[in-house]
């Protein structure tokens, strides 16, 4: 438990939009921790819900559909047809509050 005026830091992966199921689900596979990724936006309402102020989402790395090309080929998934939908929605992010 937090005493009054404490902090929270952690480092996650957040979302930044909306991302079709099955996408999602291919890009779990390449990036194992992205199961539980919330966006940014939930993350900072669920803080300020749990009483924290200030919270701030500042990504570290931003991935291109680029970074997993190659893995999403392999899956048989039409990468150029889903740029739009992936690139640049993940995200690694200090989540500070």
């Amino acid at each position: 438990m937090l005493k009054p005026g404490g902090r929270f830091a952690v480092s996650d992966v957040v979302v930044n939009g909306e991302v079709p199921a099955a996408v999602r689900r291919s890009m779990e596979l390449w990036i194992g921790c992205i199961a539980g990724a919330m966006a940014h936006d939930e993350y900072r309402s669920k803080l300020a819900a749990a009483g924290f102020e200030s919270v701030e989402v500042e990504p570290t790395r931003v991935y291109r559909t680029a970074d997993a090309r190659q893995f999403l080929a392999a899956e048989g998934i039409d990468v150029d047809a889903i740029v739009p939908e992936i690139d640049g929605k993940f995200m690694s992010a200090f989540i500070r509050a």
